[in-house]
């Protein structure tokens, strides 16, 4: 994994993305409309689509959607998942190239991915792609590492079989990043409450749709399903258990 293109990290684990990783709330919404007034009639480009869970989000809102995305089988994967809507369409491309005209977006969006950027080169091409006055987004859905018992230890367990501890986290984007992509202190942040109710074999599923943790055919990843089953066997409910997360919403007007 070390040494891997961010671009390809997940070509192998496109599935379990699709079906395990968590979707945004609606609240997300509520907060883009008070901070910007966010309306249903704006083109928003969505940079590190991925799968497209936050495309939809923004398309059922009723936004036109453009899904920039480098990795052909994550882009293939929204093309499919988000056919029924007439409003979207996906391109090759990077937060550093898009491929989009100039002034053509009333938003920029980037949903779990700004970590894999270089700052100022994405500020630069968000700037050329936004008409005047548009707005930049940043989503991440937070893991609460310390909120129960349960996560105490799931995170315990990522940790003992991270096969990529020097990789990009979002946990590390810090001030000066994001200044770089917004402009300095030229960005502000909220966040809403958000989680996921999982069986075994959606546990098994998220941690398998994580780049750092074994895929499938690594002869680590046998090991770590048995653990995350006796985790699971020990701390579910009528057969659930629950990963809370922290959305965390960076907003500002890309000047």
């Amino acid at each position: 994994m070390a040494g891997q293109l961010s671009t390809e990290r997940f070509s192998n684990r496109v599935e379990d993305y699709v079906r395990y990783r968590p979707q945004y709330p609606a609240a997300v919404l509520d907060v883009l409309r008070e901070e910007t007034d966010w309306q249903p009639t704006w083109t928003i480009a969505d940079i590190g689509a991925g799968t497209g869970i936050s495309a939809e989000m923004f398309l059922k809102h009723g936004n036109e959607v453009i899904a920039v995305e480098p990795n052909a089988p994550m882009r293939e994967a929204a093309d499919r998942l988000l056919a029924g809507y007439p409003k979207f369409r996906s391109v090759a491309g990077t937060a550093e190239a898009t491929t989009l005209a100039d002034s053509s977006v009333d938003a920029v969006t980037a949903a779990q991915a700004f970590h894999w950027f270089d700052p100022p080169r994405a500020g630069a091409e968000c700037r050329r792609i936004l008409r005047p006055g548009g707005w930049g987004v940043l989503l991440w859905n937070t893991r609460r590492v310390d909120a129960t018992p349960f996560a105490r230890e799931y995170e315990s367990l990522q940790n003992k079989f991270d096969i990529d501890p020097q990789r990009a986290r979002h946990e590390r984007v810090d001030p000066a990043r994001l200044d770089q992509f917004f402009g300095a202190g030229n960005w502000r942040k909220r966040a809403v409450d958000n989680e996921q109710r999982l069986t075994l074999a959606g546990l098994q599923g998220r941690a398998k749709s994580s780049s750092y943790l074994p895929a499938d055919g690594d002869p680590k990843q046998p090991a770590m399903l048995a653990e995350l089953e006796a985790l699971f066997n020990q701390h579910q409910r009528e057969g659930v258990v629950v990963i809370e997360y922290d959305t965390e919403v960076y907003v500002g007007r890309m000047r």
